[in-house]
């Protein structure tokens, strides 16, 4: 492919054209006539080799090529948007701009509310979204990563991109205050024999593989996507659930549960900020970089 052959400008209308699948709304989207629009689609279709949109009745619908383009657009146009908005300086106090940031509930909930609150006093302008890390995140790392400022996920899930390191966790369990078989200490035997409840991710696979590695199979009875639902899920039954010990601390006070020791030397957890190489040189991304660590850093100094 020669991209010096290509019209860069035709990726706004792509995803417009697929988006909207329908050529007067996609121009009026973006700012061009129905005829230059037409016009560019004409032009993908010779490209792609393939209509994109396809009139069925009154409407049109994508065709297979261009149900595989619509997300592939979505994402090539944030790249394009976040490499042409680089900057050689940034003025926090002075700067509006949005950072993406993906991240498990727990994450947020244990350093996502403690950045927003700098970010808040020291940088008005700015804004945070935070958006649930995609179970595909081990398998296309790197799509994910160029359409977002960064993600916070611990080490041991993926690698091969740059990171910086952010705080220390460690896993403790979760057991109901009443729980009739468990005192103050839990056994192996206990793990194997009471029923779980889990986070069904797999971005805590560290801490999985280890119980795999010491012939522990949980009962799994329920499991959410959700790492602060456990506690509720725990209380009043029979369930324990594996839980990050900053996590834990926040939720007992509104739920009915103790924590628990593990009954072996749990893996520790070291959580941290990823990044797509194409940001690592952006000074706006380094501030984030910089106040995350300082973040983290007063998380580690608190504890």
């Amino acid at each position: 492919m020669n991209l010096t052959r290509l019209d860069l400008n035709l990726v706004v209308a792509l995803r417009a054209l697929l988006e909207e699948r329908n050529v007067t709304r996609a121009g009026q989207r973006v700012g061009l006539s129905q005829p230059a629009m037409s016009a560019a689609l004409a032009r993908l279709r010779r490209h792609f080799d393939d209509d994109l949109l396809a009139r069925v009745g009154g409407h049109y619908e994508l065709t297979a090529l261009g149900q595989v383009l619509l997300d592939r657009t979505a994402t090539a146009y944030d790249v394009l948007e976040r490499l042409f908005s680089s900057q050689a300086d940034f003025d926090p106090a002075a700067e509006s701009r949005e950072f993406r940031l993906m991240a498990s509930d727990y994450a947020v909930a244990v350093f996502g509310t403690e950045l927003a609150r700098v970010v808040h006093e020291e940088a008005p302008g700015i804004r945070l979204r935070f958006t649930q890390t995609q179970p595909v995140v081990v398998d296309d790392t790197a799509t994910l990563l160029s359409a977002t400022d960064g993600l916070l996920m611990p080490h041991g899930v993926i690698s091969g991109f740059p990171a910086t390191d952010l705080y220390d966790d460690r896993w403790v369990f979760l057991v109901a205050e009443d729980h009739p078989d468990v005192g103050d200490r839990l056994t192996r035997q206990d793990l194997a024999r009471l029923p779980w409840v889990t986070y069904q991710r797999t971005y805590d696979a560290p801490a999985v593989r280890q119980l795999g590695m010491l012939g522990i199979e949980p009962r799994v009875e329920v499991s959410v996507d959700s790492f602060q639902l456990l506690p509720l899920l725990v209380t009043g039954t029979r369930r324990i659930a594996l839980i990050q010990a900053r996590l834990a601390r926040l939720l007992t006070p509104i739920a009915a549960v103790r924590v628990v020791e593990p009954p072996y030397e749990a893996v520790p957890l070291r959580e941290a900020l990823w990044w797509h190489p194409v940001h690592t040189h952006d000074a706006a991304h380094i501030w984030l970089r910089e106040t995350a660590m300082r973040v983290g850093g007063h998380l580690t100094g608190a504890s």
